[in-house]
């Protein structure tokens, strides 16, 4: 057959897993025809029979000659019954009955194959179960549909478990097909070598596979040499399967890593290998797993030229390269594209060439290994004898994922003593022990937990004693003691005999629990086959003639990037710095959005956004700008505005934008997100833009996903418009065109606006075209992508009857599953979520009124986790629910509570397999069904939309309200908790405090000329009715208690913080006086001098930040000052402070009716920062900041707003601070927040403030009218104030970027 039809170029290749075309069945032939019926009962051994009529031949199925099956003379689980089905062999399935007319049959067995008698592997479901179900009588027969055909030579049956009124008794029958196969035996100085004579047709797919066995951890299986130097090779490395790229043919290039795969691949058992290519994705398959990797570019059109296999064959050489690195085994059916190359060597094909001695029969050595798989496994043999030179040795291969255990003891009985070898901390160590005492150590190796094969040798002869590792690539550890080192009659491997009363052996290290072979004393091979018929040696609990080792990290179960490491019987994922946590670092620490994160309580700063939860995506940095609006603000590379000089070389300007995020993270946020939008700036002279209404444009922009799409349309008009913000508006400064810029005039124009077509975000370039022509200048500016609402968080259902309940597709969880939700109710139980298989199952449900049950079943019965809430969950409160289940535990945490756990069973099943629809809020039953809300429900990061299910769905009603209840004590600072459709919000009016909890200070920097004055009564006001009289006019706005709050930062002294008048010519003053200290003056009375209150806090003019509370109940006043004791004053007066008029902070600029020393002091103004001003339900200075338009407030002189009265900086980039789930002190269900909240005496705060509202309520009912006529008239120019704050000053200044802090809810304004 000619090859040069064949093209290797696919010899990257995922596969098909292999054709079973002419080696096998096809997809057609039916594989199930019995195998042993017809059988000679010479193809049968057992370990004993009970009797000749109970020997292996007789266990046929159905059959009832002999005594009508197998059974052993004794029954334990060191029994088993083998059959050679005469060659190899494709078996798909097996079946099993007891002894025909007995009580003796198999409830439970493992299944074994082999090639060659030898180097047993078990058969295992789900690469975890390894028995199988037996069964129930001694004549109905239990047949198993093998997963994935094996293909096998030898079968042995070992029993585990039996009718305990009986013994074990067996009859089976297997079924499957012939196998055949074109197998090359390569013994490490031979290969086979394929040229092509004509450059093969190139194609689009292609594909190379295998199957290999090799007692060897290393070795070259496949090289490929062609075009460009370009040579790629596919070899064993400590055990692993590697695909190399290298650049050149000298020694000195260097191999590229494209893909590694598999572990322990040395085992001498079949493994199946398969390389895909398509165009330029690779997909590389050892036995079942798969990667998926790009190949280089230069690998996408390249030509080989030859394959070897076996050994590396130099381009245009017929000479074969000896190395260390050829390969040691058998290949077989070696296909590329259909082709098998081993037939055309065997054919003798001319563009075949065969180096060294390469044979078509598989000759593989015979190791027979030693499994040690528990605590009570050992080996014990006779005492090695001196040999001829006086001297022992004693040798061993051994292979562990433990770090520790015994290898080899006995005594020395000449000595008294006793000799350990074992691993610790992966080393080998060697211990001589007399009486508690360590004679002498030694110690070699680290690493020695690797899973690989490493021998050990210990030797004692002439007076020294050595122990070797690895031989000559290993290290070599000696010593010379001063008696001789002689065991005593028995040597002990790997531990020691259970039984207490064993003097002969003792093991105070940790037992060995991995793999042993080759084991030799005075360097004669033990016979562990005649150990395992009992004719040498003792042993227990072994599994001989096989080597039990799983490698749990190949593949890995730890998501996201968790690094996997294990021991003998489990793995464990190491989570650190990959942003996921958990058994298998499957749940994201991180929130899904900003606007989670806001409703823990967290301020503006950046945080970790984990968009799609457990999915793929990886977290990414966000900050988010928690204002009333949630924005999630995600940067570029170049947010300024960016200045353009006229271009001599007639080049159009393009710009590329790099976002803080990758693509596919920005795609998610701008999917879940309710709103998104981007600023799109242009500022123009003699610069046209879209060259409108009719030419083609000269400038557009590319967004949308990749790669994009060209959009001509400007910031702030509709897509496809071709039109810019002014051309929608009609407002543009020439009506012929619909862009300002288009009007090519030498004034300078801009066109901006937003951009919030979804599907057109982000912005990923920009091209400006005209900017060639002499006097043209522009600028332009794309602001960050920014984006608001979370679709996910508030998407709820309320289930108004046990019956009702919403369904969806199946939940495919089969390995991983975390399901997430809130809920809320008054009922005491039901089912909030449940999906069935056939058998498997799961289901989350509240239990009772302070109980959630996470239940599921994958194949081992029910499994449960609870968690006991310690108060009532049915409490119309949300609640956060989180389950997950992996194939390591079951998780369940409810709030804040511990979380629940239990580990899975270490051999059990590990596939979740549901078929039927997903139930939430009820059963398939219809039972126990759940009242109440569920909101925000997740399955491994997929949020179900509840709403729109619910719309559709009777006795189920889209959206939940009642959130205060849960999360209105976020709200802080007196402010009050608003209920919205989705949500709710923190009315900051009654608050001195701004912000989206009011928490934010609101402050401000004075000078010495800056007066702000707010106005009680308005003059005009008291004079409407002249009939009434003054008494009346001002009593509701006398008051018999304040309660008074400032905050400051100063080093002027002495000065005035804060003033009152009153039409009656009384005050109320705050001042420092000249030794820095507070004094309260109080005139409630026109005829009698101030009091002075005096604090004696000193040292308050120190520029450090100090908060005053003053309260005053009649006659009584307490001031508190910082962290001070409280102080408490008695007045002399009545206690009424009357016919309040006005609060001035800063300079009075009228202070005739003052007293002499005070009228000075007043004069000279405040200098500093004050902060948080509130008297009784006032707040003079959030009104002169926020809303200088609708407040009685008169502002003199400079009053600039600044954080001075925060103690940390207003700037959210100046210090990067992270938060993640790890951070959180509080929950949903606990209502603590994660906030810095001003807190006090709640009781004396609850007893002023409720006498002052009741005192101050009728002084302000005429400002409250005054207030709501001016409303609308507030809101018409807020909106004014919005636009003129987004269009920037022309023509170069820089915007400021969105994560400045914006403006409040209207809400606020009225106080």
């Amino acid at each position: 057959m000619d090859l040069r039809n064949i093209r290797l170029g696919g010899f990257i290749a995922q596969i098909a897993l292999l054709l079973h075309g002419p080696y096998g069945a096809t997809g057609e032939e039916v594989c199930d025809s019995p195998l042993v019926s017809n059988l000679s009962p010479s193809s049968f051994r057992s370990s004993s029979q009970l009797s000749s009529s109970h020997g292996p031949g007789f266990a046929k199925l159905n059959r009832r000659e002999g005594a009508g099956g197998w059974s052993p003379l004794k029954s334990d689980r060191y029994q088993w019954l083998e059959v050679d089905l005469g060659g190899r062999t494709q078996i798909t399935a097996i079946a099993t009955q007891g002894r025909y007319g007995s009580s003796d049959w198999l409830r439970a067995y493992l299944l074994m194959f082999s090639d060659t008698g030898h180097n047993w592997k078990q058969y295992r479901q789900e690469d975890s179960i390894g028995a199988f179900p037996g069964n129930t009588n001694a004549d109905s027969v239990v047949q198993y549909k093998l997963q994935q055909p094996v293909i096998a030579r030898y079968l042995r049956l070992i029993p585990l478990d039996w009718n305990p009124n009986g013994r074990i008794g067996l009859r089976l029958e297997t079924y499957g097909c012939l196998y055949n196969s074109d197998v090359a035996s390569f013994d490490g100085r031979s290969s086979l070598l394929y040229r092509w004579s004509l450059r093969p047709r190139q194609t689009d797919r292609e594909v190379i596979s295998f199957k290999f066995k090799t007692p060897r951890n290393s070795g070259i299986l496949l090289h490929a040499e062609g075009q460009r130097q370009l040579s790629l090779t596919m070899e064993l490395e400590r055990g692993k399967l590697l695909l190399l790229l290298r650049r050149g043919r000298s020694s000195s290039s260097e191999d590229q890593r494209l893909v590694s795969l598999g572990s322990l691949l040395d085992d001498q058992h079949w493994h199946h290998v398969a390389v895909e290519r398509l165009g330029s994705q690779l997909n590389f398959t050892v036995d079942k797993s798969t990667q998926h990797v790009h190949v280089p570019a230069e690998l996408s059109h390249w030509d080989p030229e030859q394959l070897s296999a076996g050994a590396v064959q130099i381009h245009s050489s017929q000479k074969l390269i000896h190395s260390k690195k050829n390969f040691h085994g058998c290949l077989e059916n070696l296909l590329y594209n259909g082709f098998n190359l081993i037939d055309l060597a065997k054919s003798k094909n001319q563009q075949v060439t065969v180096m060294g001695n390469v044979t078509y029969t598989c000759a593989e050595p015979v190791s027979v290994a030693v499994t040690f798989s528990g605590s009570q496994s050992y080996l014990q043999l006779p005492g090695a004898i001196a040999s001829s030179s006086g001297g022992m040795s004693v040798g061993l291969q051994f292979r562990t994922w433990n770090k520790a255990g015994l290898l080899l003891t006995f005594d020395l009985p000449q000595q008294g003593g006793v000799v350990w070898l074992y691993l610790s901390v992966a080393k080998l160590r060697l211990q001589i022990h007399k009486a508690g005492r360590a004679l002498l150590e030694l110690s070699a190796g680290s690493g020695l937990n690797d899973g690989q094969w490493h021998s050990v040798e210990l030797n004692s002869r002439r007076g020294r004693l050595a122990i070797s590792l690895d031989k000559e690539e290993g290290a070599t550890a000696h010593t010379t003691p001063s008696f001789p080192v002689t065991p005593g009659s028995h040597l002990f491997f790997g531990g020691c005999p259970f039984e207490e009363s064993s003097q002969e052996c003792r093991n105070p290290f940790n037992h060995f629990q991995g793999c042993m072979r080759l084991l030799t004393l005075n360097n004669q091979l033990v016979d562990l086959i005649k150990m395992q018929q009992r004719m040498l040696g003792n042993y227990s609990h072994l599994q001989i003639d096989m080597c039990g080792i799983i490698d749990r990290c190949s593949p890995s179960h730890c998501e996201h990037g968790g690094r996997c490491s294990q021991s003998w019987t489990t793995f464990h994922c190491n989570c650190s710095d990959s942003g996921y946590g958990g058994a298998t670092c499957h749940s994201s620490i991180y929130e899904q959005s900003c606007e989670a994160y806001k409703y823990r309580g967290n301020a503006s700063g950046h945080y970790y956004i984990d968009v799609d939860g457990s999915g793929s995506i990886k977290p990414q940095l966000i900050y988010c700008n928690m204002t009333d609006t949630t924005w999630m603000v995600i940067p570029h590379n170049n947010t300024e505005l960016t200045r353009l000089q006229p271009s001599s070389m007639g080049k159009k300007h393009s710009a590329h934008f790099d976002y803080s995020s990758e693509e596919e993270q920005l795609l998610a946020i701008i999917g879940q997100s309710d709103h998104c939008e981007q600023e799109l700036s242009y500022h123009c002279r003699k610069s046209r833009l879209l060259n409108t209404p009719e030419g083609s444009p000269f400038s557009w922009w590319v967004g949308g996903p990749s790669p994009g799409q060209i959009q001509t349309y400007w910031g702030g008009a509709l897509p496809g418009s071709q039109q810019c913000a002014c051309g929608l508006q009609e407002n543009c400064v020439d009506q012929k065109h619909y862009c300002n810029c288009d009007a090519d005039r030498m004034e300078w124009a801009n066109d901006s606006g937003l951009l919030m077509h979804k599907e057109a975000l982000p912005v990923w370039s920009l091209v400006l075209g005209d900017i060639q022509r002499p006097g043209s200048e522009a600028a332009y500016r794309v602001g960050p992508l920014r984006c608001h609402g979370d679709k996910n968080f508030w998407n709820a259902a309320f289930f108004d009857k046990e019956t009702s309940y919403l369904h969806f597709p199946t939940f495919h969880g089969e390995l991983s599953a975390d399901i997430s939700f809130l809920f809320k109710t008054t009922a005491s139980s039901g089912v909030f979520l449940e999906n069935l298989g056939i058998k498997d199952f799961i289901r989350i449900e509240l239990s009772s009124s302070t109980e959630v049950l996470f239940s599921f079943d994958v194949g081992d019965g029910p499994f449960e986790v609870h968690v006991e809430a310690g108060a009532p969950l049915n409490d119309d409160r949300w609640h956060r629910v989180l389950a997950e289940r992996n194939v390591k535990e079951a998780m369940l945490h409810v709030d804040n509570l511990p979380p629940s756990t239990r580990e899975a069973p270490t051999d059990g099943h590990i596939h979740l397999q549901l078929n039927s629809q997903l139930f939430i809020g009820g059963t398939a039953s219809r039972q126990k069904g759940f009242r109440g809300c569920i909101r925000s429900l997740q399955l491994n990061g997929v949020t179900l939309d509840l709403e729109e299910r619910a719309k559709i769905t009777p006795g189920v009603r889209p959206g939940c309200p009642g959130h205060c209840s849960s999360y209105g004590s976020l709200c802080q600072n007196h402010g009050r908790c608003e209920e919205k459709t989705t949500g709710f919000s923190c009315d900051c009016g009654p608050s001195a405090y701004t912000g989206a909890f009011c928490h934010r200070e609101v402050s401000a920097s004075f000078k010495p000329g800056t007066s702000v004055r707010y106005t009680f009564k308005e003059p005009y006001e008291l004079n409407r009715n002249s009939s009434i009289l003054p008494s009346s006019i001002y009593s509701d706005v006398t008051v018999r208690g304040e309660n008074i709050s400032v905050s400051f930062r100063t080093s002027q002294s002495p000065a005035l913080l804060l003033y009152v008048s009153s039409y009656y010519r009384e005050y109320l003053a705050l001042l420092l006086n000249k030794h820095d200290k507070l004094e309260v003056r109080y005139k409630l009375d026109n005829s009698r001098d101030a009091e002075v209150l005096r604090s004696g806090v000193r040292g308050l003019a120190n520029r450090q930040l100090h908060k005053i509370t003053i309260r005053r109940l009649l006659d009584t006043v307490s001031v508190q000052i910082d962290q001070h004791a409280r102080e408490v004053f008695n007045l002399t007066s009545d206690g009424e402070f009357n016919g309040i008029k006005s609060l001035i902070l800063g300079r009075v600029q009228e202070s005739d009716e003052l007293d002499p020393d005070l009228a000075r002091l007043a004069s000279l103004g405040f200098t500093g920062c004050l902060s948080v001003v509130q008297f009784n339900a006032i707040s003079p200075l959030k009104a002169a900041l926020l809303y200088p338009d609708t407040s009685p407030v008169i502002i003199t002189g400079p009053l600039v707003q600044s954080n001075c009265g925060s103690s940390t900086p207003a700037n959210p980039y100046a210090a990067e601070n992270t938060h993640h789930l790890s951070d959180r002190s509080g929950s949903v269900g606990t209502g603590q927040p994660i906030v810095n909240a001003i807190r006090s005496d709640s009781a004396l705060i609850g007893g002023v403030i409720a006498v002052a509202i009741f005192v101050t309520v009728f002084g302000l009912a005429i400002l409250a009218r005054y207030l709501y006529r001016r409303k609308e008239t507030y809101r018409n120019q807020e909106v004014k104030g919005v636009k003129a704050e987004d269009s920037p000053e022309f023509p170069f200044n820089s915007q400021a970027d969105s994560q400045n802090i914006s403006s409040e809810n209207p809400k606020e304004y009225f106080i």
